[in-house]
């Protein structure tokens, strides 16, 4: 009789705890058929209330100790690199190890979007052993995941993952891009009394600017950084269009 690699059974098993989770919550899993998967095994979105929202991640399922490592798993990319990082939806790695405690995930799209921020290529996702999956880390999850989700559709989301940062919901975020398709972003925080520049040529590392710093003549510069005449003009419009947001935050009087 035909024989049925273990291989088999233990992503069975995986996919199975996966989808079990999210439908105890009422989320809504589609699996991927086999003979169509190309990296993928699961469509997933969340409901909220009862109700389907537009909120969906796609999800590659990992099983077994192959994947281990000392401080958590790797999960290999393999030529699944450019969907991961640039597909319509965000894709997540989730790995079933039942020996360490069950369910543990990673961002693939994010992790890939700051290598290629730093001009490196990832061979794998790192998935910590921190990140677990569980019925009551759930709820964290699927909120940070929506927050996630609803910076892609604000067109910021691909900016904050190559930097490495988190935009707050209330965050000013402006991206330009230059004569030569060099994106940057203009970041400022509410009550914050500076900004902060994250800048293609700078690995996207986040760079506190504030308004005197910028300079036109004889080089255009804020701080530090060199600009072209275009950035210059940006950087400016930038701080004067935000001035607001940057006044301090008034206390509420504690009587």
């Amino acid at each position: 009789m035909p024989r049925v690699p273990e291989s088999r059974r233990i992503g069975r098993m995986a996919v199975n705890e996966v989808r079990a989770l999210l439908e105890r919550h009422g989320h809504i899993v589609q699996e991927i058929d086999g003979g169509n998967d190309h990296g993928e095994d699961l469509h997933v979105t969340f409901v909220q209330n009862g109700q389907r929202t537009e909120d969906s991640v796609a999800m590659q399922v990992k099983g077994g100790v192959s994947t281990r490592t000392r401080r958590g798993h790797r999960v290999p990319v393999g030529d699944h690199g450019d969907n991961w990082r640039d597909g319509t939806l965000p894709v997540l790695c989730v790995v079933h190890d039942a020996e360490r405690g069950g369910l543990f995930w990673a961002n693939a799209t994010r992790q890939l979007r700051r290598a290629r921020a730093l001009r490196k290529t990832a061979k794998s996702i790192v998935v910590s052993r921190e990140s677990v999956l569980t019925d009551a880390s759930l709820n964290t999850f699927v909120q940070d995941m929506r927050h996630y989700l609803a910076r892609e559709r604000d067109g910021v989301g691909r900016w904050a993952d190559m930097a490495d940062v988190e935009f707050a919901p209330d965050d000013i975020v402006k991206p330009f891009e230059n004569e030569v398709y060099e994106p940057m972003v203009f970041w400022q925080r509410r009550g914050q009394p500076y900004a902060v520049l994250l800048h293609h040529d700078l690995d996207w590392e986040p760079v506190p600017i504030q308004e005197g710093m910028l300079r036109f003549q004889p080089i255009p510069s804020v701080g530090h950084v060199i600009l072209d005449i275009a950035e210059a003009h940006w950087l400016m419009g930038c701080f004067k269009s935000t001035e607001w947001w940057r006044r301090p935050i008034e206390q509420p009087d504690s009587a």
